[in-house]
């Protein structure tokens, strides 16, 4: 089946103008993937090959501690980006794992292919610039989040600001996310549920 690269052309065109040349640079720079659930795309101790955009599907980052507990870094869904990103930019060994938590389609570009995107035109590395600053931001968000509010407050914002993430990812995933156990998110689901349902009987 042929690759279809509107999803990854539209997105570009949020943040530059291409033309058609462009865009024949972007599909030569980018490969279509399907991958199966459960199917790990980035694992500890080999280097990152790809920077992935995700068109359809679901992944999440995360690492595992001394003691053998996980811990949730990111989470992408449609028209978000994942890797490990300390390994893909310095090309060294990969410290987290990043797993399809649905079967998905992405568009991958490796490390070289994105050197010669951005040499070809100074706007591809406005593009990866942006992308880039706006992750930055989001970590910064959630690190404040992590040191200022309560479990509670973290749940309460996230999920205003993304349900569709809430939506698709395993609870257990979420918990780790979050920074709380999975029963006591599932306690404040409970609570929200129930909250909701009095509401509405009001």
């Amino acid at each position: 089946m042929q690759a279809d690269y509107t999803p990854l052309i539209k997105y570009f065109e949020r943040f530059i103008q291409i033309n058609p040349q462009d865009k024949i640079k972007i599909i030569e720079s980018f490969r279509q993937v399907r991958i199966k659930k459960r199917q790990f795309i980035v694992q500890p101790n080999f280097v990152a090959a790809h920077r992935n955009f995700v068109v359809n599907g679901a992944f999440r980052s995360y690492l595992v501690g001394n003691e053998g507990e996980d811990h949730t870094i990111a989470f992408a869904i449609d028209d978000w980006w994942i890797t490990d990103y300390n390994s893909y930019i310095f090309q060294r060994p990969a410290t987290m794992f990043v797993v399809a938590l649905e079967d998905s389609i992405i568009f991958q570009i490796d490390y070289n292919k994105e050197k010669e995107l951005k040499a070809y035109d100074h706007k591809f590395e406005t593009f990866f610039r942006n992308i880039a600053e706006r992750g930055l931001a989001f970590y910064q968000r959630r690190l404040i989040a992590n040191l200022t509010q309560t479990a509670e407050e973290r749940y309460r914002d996230f999920e205003a600001n993304y349900p569709k993430i809430i939506q698709r990812v395993p609870q257990y995933a979420l918990a780790s996310f979050l920074g709380m156990t999975t029963e006591y998110l599932s306690k404040l689901r409970n609570i929200r549920a129930k909250k909701l349902v009095e509401d509405q009987l009001k």
